[in-house]
This record gives C-alpha cells, sequence and structure tokens, in this order.
C-alpha cells in the first residue's frame, strides 16, 4: 500500500524535490535543472491543469503512480513541475451506448478514488476551489474530475445528479461522435445542427448545479448554442487557437474565444502539436491516414511490431515541423491579446494525446519551461498566476455561485 511505502520515502523526495537548481527526473536521479527561474515560479504559484486523461490510462493498464509511473503524469513529475491540481477527466468512448457508458464512466471515477484514497498523503480528491487551495497548502496534489463525453448522463440527462455527487465537476456533451446531446467537432454528421433539446435541458441543469460546462469538442454550431442558453461561464476545457489553423473545427475560432469571454469563461490551452501548428495537423492526418490504410491492407493490430515501423517510417518521410514549448505560448498571448488576461490557461490533454507533445513539454515535470517561456514574453508574475491556476478557479467559483440563485 502507498501509505506503507511512502512514509519511507517522502523526507528524500521532498528534499530532492525542492532544492534550487535541481531536478528530480522520473527515475529520482538528481540532475543540473536547466529551468530554475521558472521552477522557483511553479512553487510560488498555484497550477491547476484543466485536463489530463489519467483514468482512462490506468483503466487500461492500472500503474501505482503515487512515486513514479511509465507515462506523462505521476506524483514526482507533477511534484517536480509544480502542479499542484488536476482535473482527470473521465473519458467514455464516444461508440458505447448509454448504458454501457454509465458503467464504464462508474470504473474511472473509482479508479481515481482508489488512487487518492491509497495515497491520502500525496492525492486527495477535491471538489471545490477551496479544497484545491487547501490541497495545495499541504503540498498534495488535488484530484478533481471532469467528464470527457455526456454519454453517461442518459439519454435525458437521468444521471446527471448522480455524477455530480460522485463528484464530476466540468461535463463536455460530446466527444468525436455526434451524441444524443450535441453535434461534435470530429463528425461531419451533424444530428441537431448544434444541441439537442436534451442537451439545451441539461445546460441550463448544469447551470442550475453549479457545473461548468465545457465546449472542448462540440461542433461550432453547439458551442454557439450553449453559449445562447448559459446563465453561467463556459470553459473550454482543452482546445487552442483556430487562427493558427485555419479551418479546423477542434480549435476556437478567435470570435468563439470571444464570447466563451463574454461570459467570464475561459479557454484553457491544449498542448498536442495537432492544435498548435497547422503544417504538423496537415502532415499529422495524411500519415494517420496512410497508417490507418496500411493497418487495414494487411489486417495488422496498430501496436505490433510491424505496425509501428511502418509508422515509424511515415513519420520520417513526412518531416513534420518541430513544435515547441514557445508555440504553446503563442496561443496563450493570441487569446489574451483577444480578451485580456483572464480567460486563458492550461489544459494539456497530457495521456491523451499518445505523446504528440510539443519538444519541452513532454509531461507535467516540464511546466516550469511554460513558465519561463511566458515570462520571456512579457508575462509579468501575476499575469502567470492567473494563467497556471487563478483564472480557471475563478470561473470554478463563479459557476458554483450562479447555481446557488
Amino acid at each position: 500500500m502507498c501509505l506503507h511505502r511512502c512514509a519511507g520515502l517522502g523526507r528524500f523526495w521532498a528534499v530532492l524535490l525542492f532544492v534550487p537548481g535541481v531536478l528530480v527526473t522520473g527515475n529520482g536521479i538528481a540532475t543540473e535543472d536547466p529551468v530554475v527561474p521558472g521552477r522557483e515560479l511553479a512553487h510560488r504559484i498555484l497550477l491547476l491543469d484543466s485536463h489530463v486523461d489519467l483514468p482512462y490510462r490506468l483503466l487500461r493498464k492500472w500503474e501505482d503512480v503515487a512515486i513514479e509511473g511509465s507515462g506523462e503524469f505521476d506524483w514526482s513529475k507533477a511534484k517536480a513541475g509544480g502542479l499542484d491540481a488536476v482535473f482527470a477527466a473521465v473519458y467514455v468512448p464516444p461508440a458505447l451506448g448509454a448504458e454501457e457508458a454509465f458503467r464504464q464512466a462508474e470504473k474511472l471515477i473509482d479508479l481515481v478514488d482508489r488512487l487518492a484514497e491509497s495515497c491520502p498523503d500525496r492525492f486527495v480528491r477535491a471538489d471545490s476551489p477551496s479544497e484545491v487551495e487547501e490541497a495545495s497548502r499541504n503540498g498534495k496534489v488535488a484530484l478533481a474530475l471532469g467528464m470527457e463525453n455526456g454519454t453517461p448522463l442518459g439519454e435525458s440527462g437521468e444521471y446527471l445528479e448522480h455524477f455530480v455527487g460522485r463528484g464530476i465537476r466540468y461535463i463536455g456533451l460530446a466527444h468525436s461522435l455526434s451524441n444524443f446531446l450535441a453535434d461534435a467537432s470530429y463528425d461531419e454528421t451533424r444530428l441537431w445542427q448544434g444541441l439537442s433539446p436534451v442537451g439545451r435541458r441539461l445546460v441550463r441543469r448544469m447551470n442550475d448545479m453549479g457545473v461548468m460546462v465545457d465546449v472542448s469538442h462540440l461542433s461550432d454550431a453547439a458551442t454557439e448554442q450553449v453559449l445562447e442558453v448559459t446563465r453561467a461561464p463556459v470553459i473550454a476545457s482543452h482546445s487552442s487557437c483556430r487562427a493558427f489553423t485555419p479551418g479546423w473545427e477542434r480549435n476556437l475560432s478567435d470570435e468563439l474565444i470571444r464570447r466563451i469571454a463574454e461570459t467570464g469563461g475561459v479557454v484553457q490551452v491544449n498542448f498536442g502539436r495537432m492544435f498548435l501548428n497547422d503544417e504538423y495537423r496537415r502532415k499529422q492526418e495524411e500519415i494517420n491516414r496512410r497508417f490507418r490504410s496500411y493497418l487495414k491492407a494487411r489486417r495488422l493490430e496498430a501496436g505490433s511490431a510491424e505496425a509501428r515501423a511502418h509508422l515509424d517510417a511515415l513519420r520520417a518521410e513526412a518531416q513534420p515541423p518541430q513544435v515547441t514549448v514557445a508555440d504553446v505560448a503563442d496561443h496563450i498571448e493570441h487569446i489574451v491579446s483577444l480578451v485580456g488576461i483572464d480567460h486563458v490557461g492550461f489544459g494539456s490533454d497530457f495521456e491523451g494525446l499518445d505523446g504528440d507533445l510539443p519538444v519541452g513539454l513532454e509531461d507535467v515535470s516540464r511546466y516550469p519551461a511554460l513558465l519561463d517561456e511566458l515570462v520571456r514574453q512579457g508575462f509579468s508574475e501575476e499575469d502567470v498566476a492567473k494563467i497556471a491556476g487563478g483564472n480557471f478557479l475563478r470561473v470554478w467559483r463563479a459557476v458554483e455561485a450562479a447555481g446557488k440563485h
């Protein structure tokens, strides 16, 4: 159990993790830290990531991340990066029906609860901004819950109260396929030309219950209709700027960013390379198309050795451009230029991108590199504190307050 294992190692790790100029890597080796100013800043401010796909990763293969793990998030990486809180994404594949989706969402929430309960001196479940702040003061990593794909809510939204009771604090109504609640940006089939009647009612009920409405993954029409219906601030938990990826609906247009800000809401920038650079996105989409054709023609599994070798060859041939931490900062700066400092934050999509991450932001330990870049681009420490978590907590509080009226 984690409590037994942590007891003997906690002081050792605490010493290493907070020595100025020292970076602890995933294997516990102390090395010279190349981003000391950003790392010191990361440990002075509250840092929140609004979208990490940890539960689905643990569902596929349980791994004790209470010290270190093989992925992009674990306790040692979080502490090295100054990360105080994550919204663990309760992601359910869109092909599942409502009943099966409900069961899988329950399993995912159980996994997050299991993690927090097994190592309470390192992780804690957090259902409110004040609980996030308390966890930060106590040196723990707060685990909040957001739902990615509303299918588990039921075809009439009958399970909304149940999942709010289990800790869900934001909900994205659809994912990659349009469903009985809303149309999805990735899906050419538009069932509702926006929101379904049930989806509209659900937005109002979420407002009444103090649950944030997440427009990431929704079609433009669905997003516009959410903005028309809502009486509380709206979030995009993991979306970037369409100005950098023209024509790609998964990212937000400047107009939608402005309208989200008008609600008092926030756009949490996604770190995926496809979200950040259009040349990279177009080349990656072509790689994916050719890879799927190759798998189908040869009846191969994507994880097979032959398939992986072919994918590596396709990538080498395409030579996609390098995408770096500076590209993330550019998206943040673009949002600030449109709507001001109060409406942007971090929604990395760590654990959900299959490693498709910028140079310098390979896992949660690398947040200091992003803070360094923001400072280099002219943001003050006060500005960085807002971007890193203050803006999202403000929105969360405002949505809670709206639900009490």
